[in-house]
């Protein structure tokens, strides 16, 4: 088992944790900038404009009650493209109420004292609000803004979900694997971003108080306070650089699970190694119509998918048994709707496999998927989210054999064998290539109603990629069939179980197969 020291795991992430970082500030820093740009004049509206105030207040705090990820779903469904934009979308909406309230409510402080004297001299409204109201009111609106900034810096983390990036890559990877050292890259540098961002943004308000500039006299006193209004502009300048930093050719994504990110390395280091081509690895995005809708919107140049999830999931279409029938139909349908292109399949059939734990199966005689009939009431099953709600899972399996558990939860796919192993769950939706059924003594059941239909992996490839770099075609292709279901249950194991870096994994078998030089 591979167990390097926390040292040279992060000399081996550094390049990533610096573009991940950098990801993660411009996101903070665009849509806590946009909220400020809505939140102060919304502020503003409500203290000048009272009927309008509580329909403003009410809308930004109903907004905060939206669970953060449902937020992000609801933007890639509305505005049907994944990436950056729906997630500054919703960050700018989850920093609007601080702002907000922040702003009114500091602008219905201020004193009555000062604001009669301000009419006194002679001010017009608007020059007491310019001059006198914000001025005083922008150490509770700063205030606001910092608060709004930390929080958009925790969501932020949420948004690799969707494919925006950020650090929350290597939470989403860690989850996916199991692997606290990769959550703890991910956790750590956000955490400290957070406080960083809330550091910096308090030191420009205390550089900008009105109220201290009494004490401003000395030339030091007033280069201190220059710096600190600059640094929350020197993180802004310093994320824009490491977000531009690579400007890729190929962008190649993956689903959640161990076994995407293994194929996705894969794709990533033949072409890297056979091509000059620079490639975007975009893993971990969070199912199979994200990664589709990616495809089709050019977020994402190619992944790989498998041929009974594409025909059930993506086109709508019933099973069949015959592998070379399905595959011949999920390329046509890909070709004609959606400019894209099946490659030669990878060789193993990940078809979802329903299983137990062995001890239980020898003592009820379970052998099949029927068999479990007469106790499904009193099982508890542990399915992923995508298995619980698509058309070739849970649901299909129900009305295909006729009977339901007695209680079915949603799992993260790294923590479904543990939850069984651990008697959490009694039954489980596989994958029958996962090397974790043996290693957790697990056995998978027959499929005795032929529901599940052959999931063979393939690259699929949008067309205007193999027209801009051909090259990518005949690279890919050397993929084909370099994989059968014992391998892939070897590398996965690999991955899984000995908790090896995937991408070690993946070089040492391409290696092995001579697909990239030494």
């Amino acid at each position: 088992m591979n167990d390097p020291s926390w040292a040279a795991f992060l000399a081996d992430h550094a390049g990533e944790l610096l573009l991940r970082t950098g990801q993660h500030v411009v996101l903070t820093a665009v849509s806590t900038g946009l909220a400020i740009g809505l939140g102060m004049p919304m502020g503003i509206l409500a203290f000048r404009v009272r009927w309008i105030r509580a329909p403003i207040v009410g809308v930004v705090g109903i907004l905060q009650t939206i669970p953060s990820l449902a937020m992000l779903v609801l933007l890639l469904a509305l505005l049907g493209k994944i990436g950056t934009v729906p997630a500054v979308i919703a960050l700018t909406l989850y920093a609007l109420l601080p702002i907000v309230r922040n702003t009114l409510t500091s602008m219905e402080e201020v004193s009555s004292e000062v604001l009669e004297a301000a009419r006194g001299i002679g001010m017009t409204h608007w020059q007491q609000l310019s001059m006198v109201r914000l001025p005083l009111a922008l150490p509770v609106i700063i205030a606001g803004i910092r608060t709004a900034a930390v929080v958009c810096v925790g969501i932020a983390t949420l948004s690799a979900f969707i494919g925006a990036g950020g650090l929350g890559q290597f939470i989403n990877r860690g989850l996916a694997l199991n692997n606290t050292r990769l959550i703890l890259l991910g956790a750590i540098p956000a955490a400290l971003l957070a406080l960083l961002v809330d550091f910096a943004i308090g030191a420009a308000g205390w550089a900008l108080d009105p109220r201290k500039k009494a004490k401003r006299q000395s030339r030091q006193d007033t280069t201190i306070r220059a710096a600190v209004i600059c640094l929350p502009f020197v993180l802004l300048v310093g994320g824009l650089g490491a977000y531009f930093e690579t400007r890729p050719d190929v962008v190649i994504g993956s689903k959640n699970f161990t076994e995407q990110l293994i194929l996705g390395h894969m794709m990533a280091q033949v072409i890297e190694d056979q091509t000059d081509l620079k490639v975007e690895r975009r893993f971990c995005l969070a199912g199979t119509m994200i990664c589709h809708g990616a495809l089709v919107n050019g977020e994402i140049d190619l992944y790989a998918e498998y041929t009974g999830t594409a025909l059930k999931t993506v086109l709508g279409r019933e099973g069949s048994a015959d592998p070379d029938e399905v595959y011949q139909l999920v390329s046509q349908e890909y070709a004609r709707d959606y400019d894209a292109r099946w490659l030669t399949p990878f060789g193993m059939n990940n078809t979802y496999a329903i299983t137990v734990r062995a001890k239980d199966a020898k003592e009820h005689g379970w052998k099949t998927i029927s068999d479990l009939a007469p106790f499904a009431e009193e099982l508890r099953a542990g399915f992923t989210a995508e298995f619980a709600e698509r058309p070739d899972g849970y649901p299909g399996l129900r009305k295909a054999y006729g009977f339901e558990f007695g209680n079915a939860k949603d799992l993260d796919p790294g923590l479904m064998y543990k939850a069984i192993a651990g008697g959490e769950v009694d039954v489980i939706a596989a994958f029958a290539t996962d090397g974790r059924i043996a290693a957790y003594n697990l056995m998978p059941l027959v499929d005795d109603r032929k529901f599940f239909p052959p999931y063979y992996a393939a690259p699929v490839v949008r067309n205007q990629i193999l027209t801009e770099y051909p090259e990518l075609r005949e690279v890919l292709l050397s993929l084909g069939e370099i994989l059968d279901d014992a391998t892939m249950q070897q590398l996965n194991f690999a991955v899984d179980h000995e908790k090896r870096n995937p991408a070690e994994v993946v070089r040492e078998f391409l290696l092995s197969r001579k697909l990239i030089a030494p």
